[in-house]
């Protein structure tokens, strides 16, 4: 049953319905490209027709109504990409122009106070279900788009490592075909001058078509793992890079565990070891860093696994590139192609391993987490 100030309410905003959304309509703030502006009037006449019939309704009633509403208004502020600070303030300007015109209605303020307080209630709550669900419509368009980005990625990956493969194979043969003339010569012309030389740049351009063949996969085929020294393959990789660091006058430092066995393909950790210490390298040479100096260092973590280290005193890494080094296609350098550190990570999560990096003013830290071989029964 309502009382005679409900009923008298109920009759005023009736009477004044057309001004107030006209008053409200002229000072409402609509952006250019909002693609609902045509809607947002409308929007307006619904949640005012909620609240000039709000006596008319039982509470839960009324906030099924309120929820309802709220829900298709926030789809459509999230759709329409629109600062939802623009919306909240045209929501709380309606409310001020509501209290505008409740002096007018010629009842007395005490007697207005507790529907006063159920127009309160109406404008927090839509306000509430609307930016609420607008914040969980807007986490799920950017989950989907970024599900969509991540998804055209590896497709590009994907169409990249196909290509690769297949180019690459081709240029691989010639380039086998000329590493063997050149054992050849070494065997009949041991004196020959520049032979080692020719050999080495071709081992650097084999490394580098072996990068791109393991974004394909395809050059697992046929191979098997294998139980290798990691040691010894740290120091055939310095031995590889010796010419390099003598150039650079570069200071290296090892305290490694001696016997470190590891199961897996020995050729690709090999191509780890030799590009996160050539990085290190080229990084001390370009900065032209006084004392540059390497440090590998490894131990046992609880008989289970190896912690190698190799660290360098170069610049550090600036704190906006360290979580993008290891990104596909990330460099810094002009000529370089963004798939060393890439390839690496990759490596070691196929060896059930972790790669990471940590780097201060003082000294970068690559850090390799492998899993030690299991010895046979």
């Amino acid at each position: 049953m309502l009382s005679e100030v409900q009923s008298d309410l109920i009759a005023f905003f009736d009477k004044n319905k057309e001004i107030l959304l006209r008053e409200w309509e002229n000072t409402i703030i609509i952006s250019n490209g909002d693609p609902f502006k045509e809607k947002i009037l409308d929007n307006a006449i619904a949640l005012f027709n909620v609240i000039f019939n709000m006596h008319l309704m039982s509470e839960q009633e009324l906030l099924d109504i309120i929820q309802k509403h709220a829900l298709e208004v926030s789809e459509e502020r999230a759709l329409a990409n629109i600062n939802i600070g623009e919306f909240v303030y045209n929501v709380n300007h309606g409310r001020t122009v509501l209290y505008s015109y409740l002096s007018k209605a010629g009842l007395q303020w005490s007697d207005l106070q507790e529907s006063i307080n159920k127009i309160n209630f109406c404008f927090d709550k839509f306000l509430y279900y609307a930016v609420s669900h607008y914040t969980e419509a807007k986490n799920k368009i950017i989950e989907e788009k970024t599900m969509f980005i991540d998804s055209t990625h590896q497709d590009r990956l994907t169409l990249l490592g196909q290509m690769t493969s297949s180019f690459i194979h081709e240029f691989r043969n010639p380039l086998t075909s000329i590493q063997g003339f050149i054992q050849l010569l070494k065997a009949d012309h041991p004196d020959m001058k520049y032979l080692e030389i020719i050999s080495s740049e071709l081992d650097q351009l084999n490394f580098r078509i072996s990068q791109f063949l393991l974004l394909s996969k395809k050059e697992l085929i046929g191979k098997e793992k294998e139980q290798f020294n990691q040691n010894k393959l740290i120091d055939e990789v310095l031995n590889f890079l010796y010419p390099s660091i003598l150039d650079g006058k570069v200071k290296i430092k090892k305290e490694i565990v001696d016997e470190i066995t590891l199961h897996g393909y020995a050729d690709e950790m090999r191509q780890v070891f030799i590009n996160i210490i050539f990085n290190a390298i080229d990084v001390l040479n370009h900065h032209r860093i006084p004392n540059p100096t390497i440090e590998i260092k490894s131990h046992i973590e609880n008989n289970t696994h190896v912690i190698l280290s190799i660290s360098n005193n170069g610049p550090m890494i600036p704190a906006e590139l360290s979580k993008t080094i290891f990104e596909p296609f990330f460099t810094t350098k002009k000529l370089g192609t963004g798939l060393g550190l890439f390839v690496c990570k990759e490596i070691i999560e196929k060896h059930k391993g972790e790669l990471t990096c940590s780097s201060t003013p003082d000294i970068t830290i690559f850090t390799i987490t492998l899993p030690l071989a299991v010895s046979p029964l």
